[in-house]
C-alpha cells in the first residue's frame, strides 16, 4: 500500500474494501492463499461438495464441469479457482472480463489451453456481448466458430478445442446473461465469513508472515474485518507494520485495537467511508429512504463504488435496509452513532 493510499484510508477518502493493492501486497496475498481444499477455512458445504465433484471428475478422467463462483469481493473466489487447479493437477490461466476486449483475444487464450486446464475469468459479468456469445460454443461443445474474409467471400471455420474447465467469478450475478449462467454446471455463492473462521485465517496468515498474534487479538482483528478474509489479511499486514516499528514482540488485543483505531477501523469494522455513508443517510436524509444515485451524488462517489464496496456488508450486518423507495438506515445504524431510533412503518 502506498503512503498516498494509506493517507486516503485514514482520512476516509477511500473505502477499505476498495483499496488497490500494490504488487508487493498482491504477491504477499498469493502466499497467504490456501493451496488445497483441506486448507480452505469456512464454507464447509461448498468445500465438501466441490471435493466430491473433483474426485468424481478425476475418477472418470474428465475435466471438471464449468464452475461459477459469486459473492462480494475478497471472499475466496480466486483462491477457490487456484485450489481447483491444484486439486485437478492442471494448469490455470487467469484473466478478467474487462481484459478480454475482442473475440480474437479469447481465441488466443482458448487455443492455448490443454486438456483439463482451468480458465479463470474474474468479473465475468463484465465480458462484452460479442465475447460472451463467442464463449457459448466453447463452453458447450468445445468449439469456436470464426469468420474469415468479408462479404461474398466470407467463410466460417470451426475449430475444435481441447476440453477445459471455465471457472467464472462475479460480484454481480444479476448482470450475467441467462444463456451464460445456464452453461455452468456447478454454481456456488460465497457469503461473508463468521468471526471464528476469520480468526483461524488470521492465525494461519500470522504464522506465514512471521508475526505472533494471540487468540484474543485474532478475534479482535476478525471482528473488524467485515467478514472478509482479504480485508483480514490486509489489516493483519498493517498491524504487523505497527508492531515492527513499535518493537512489539507479540500482538495482543491492546496493540491490535490501537493500530486498527489509528487506521480508522472502529469496533464494528466500519471505516470512515462506511460512516460517511451512514451519516449522510441519517443526517442529510433523516434516516431515509434515499435513492442510490442521490446518495452517490451527496458523497461525490460513483454508484458502483457504493453498491460493490460498501453496501453489501452494511446490508448483511443490518445497518441499512433496501426498500422500494430507496435505502433506509436500520436501528443498528442509529445505535452506532448514539441516535434515537424512530421506526417509520409507512416506509416498509
Amino acid at each position: 500500500m502506498t503512503e498516498k493510499t494509506r493517507q486516503a484510508l485514514v482520512k476516509g477518502n477511500l473505502p477499505i474494501s476498495d483499496i488497490k493493492e500494490s504488487e508487493e501486497d498482491i504477491v504477499l496475498n498469493l502466499s497467504l492463499r490456501p493451496k488445497k481444499l483441506s486448507e480452505f477455512v469456512g464454507h464447509k458445504e461448498i468445500a465438501e461438495n466441490l471435493k466430491i465433484s473433483i474426485q468424481a471428475a478425476r475418477q472418470r478422467k474428465e475435466p471438471l464441469e464449468h464452475v461459477l463462483l459469486s459473492g462480494p469481493p475478497g471472499l475466496g473466489k480466486t483462491s477457490l479457482a487456484h485450489i481447483i487447479a491444484h486439486e485437478m493437477n492442471t494448469k490455470i490461466t487467469a484473466t478478467s472480463g474487462p481484459a478480454i476486449e475482442r473475440a480474437g483475444d479469447l481465441i488466443g487464450i482458448l487455443t492455448n489451453l490443454e486438456r483439463g486446464d482451468i480458465l479463470f475469468i474474474d468479473e465475468i459479468h463484465r465480458l462484452s456481448k460479442v465475447v460472451e456469445e463467442f464463449l457459448y460454443p466453447a463452453m458447450e461443445s468445445f468449439q469456436i466458430d470464426f469468420i474469415i474474409d468479408k462479404g461474398p467471400y466470407a467463410k466460417t471455420i470451426k475449430f475444435n478445442l481441447k476440453p477445459f474447465t471455465l471457472v467464472g467469478a462475479t460480484t454481480r450475478t444479476g448482470l450475467l446473461a441467462a444463456p451464460l449462467r445456464g452453461r455452468f454446471g456447478i454454481f456456488y455463492n460465497l457469503d461473508f465469513y463468521s468471526i471464528e473462521d476469520l480468526a483461524k485465517i488470521i492465525k494461519h496468515s500470522a504464522k506465514i508472515l512471521g508475526v505472533a498474534v494471540d487468540d484474543e487479538a485474532a478475534l479482535e482483528i476478525a471482528r473488524r474485518s467485515r467478514g472478509t478474509p482479504r480485508i483480514a489479511n490486509r489489516l493483519l499486514r498493517r498491524i504487523r507494520d505497527y508492531a515492527q516499528v513499535s518493537g512489539v514482540q507479540k500482538v495482543d488485543t491492546v496493540v491490535a485495537s490501537k493500530s486498527l483505531d489509528d487506521l480508522g477501523i472502529d469496533k464494528a469494522g466500519l471505516d470512515d467511508f462506511d460512516r460517511k455513508v451512514l451519516k449522510v443517510i441519517l443526517e442529510t436524509y433523516g434516516g431515509g429512504p434515499v435513492g442510490i444515485e442521490s446518495l452517490a451524488a451527496s458523497l461525490n462517489e460513483e454508484v458502483d463504488t457504493i453498491e460493490d464496496a460498501v453496501e453489501p456488508y452494511l446490508l448483511k450486518a443490518g445497518y441499512i435496509k433496501r426498500t422500494s423507495r430507496g435505502r433506509v438506515a436500520a436501528k443498528l445504524a442509529y445505535e452506532h452513532f448514539g441516535k434515537k431510533y424512530e421506526k417509520q412503518e409507512q416506509l416498509f
